[in-house]
């Protein structure tokens, strides 16, 4: 908690009383790559939410796109959607770290489209909104995406100091002492 920047101390006492869940609101957390902050928070979150009893499920932004291209073309897609619009938090990791084709954006925007304002997301990104453009490719699905997304959401600036660089430097200093 000491580690996390300014804002997403202030905002974290908030969102751990999952009233965010309860109200269908995403959470977006943005920030550098490296802190490590943005996951640990969402997956901190996401226990969280499972202890006090709602469905969760987490995954990557790539594992996401992956999975939904293999329903598509074993013609589950629909299952899959039936199922992904259920869970009461879906944690989607790392958007922005790997750009996808127009079939992967297109998807993406669907489904997570399909539970803005009814269900609650978590998003961590290490891109501004205004470069979100390079990953989709298409700056009206971008703009729409965004939209929805963001749409009374909560959004926390997690910009700090890279973790694992510390860690490395640390360990560092260690080698040069050993």
């Amino acid at each position: 908690m000491k580690d996390l920047p300014e804002d997403a101390q202030k905002k974290y006492k908030q969102l751990k009383t999952l009233q965010f869940i309860k109200e269908g609101r995403n959470l977006i957390l943005a920030g550098n790559p490296g802190t490590g902050k943005k996951t640990h928070t969402a997956i901190g979150l996401g226990i969280r939410a499972c202890e006090e009893g709602y469905s969760v499920w987490f995954t990557t932004v790539p594992l996401l796109i992956n999975q939904m291209k293999e329903c598509r073309s074993e013609r589950t897609l629909r299952a899959f959607q039936t199922r992904f619009e259920k869970y009461d938090l879906v944690i989607v990791d790392e958007m922005g770290y790997i750009s996808f084709d127009k079939e992967g954006a297109e998807l993406l925007f669907t489904h997570l489209s399909l539970r803005a304002g009814r269900k609650s997301t978590i998003i961590t990104t290490n891109l501004s909104f205004e470069r979100w453009g390079e990953i989709f490719q298409d700056p009206v699905m971008t703009a729409a995406m965004i939209d929805r997304l963001t749409h009374q959401a909560y959004l926390v600036n997690m910009n700090g100091n890279s973790y694992r660089m510390k860690e490395t430097k640390t360990w560092l200093e260690q080698q040069q002492i050993g």
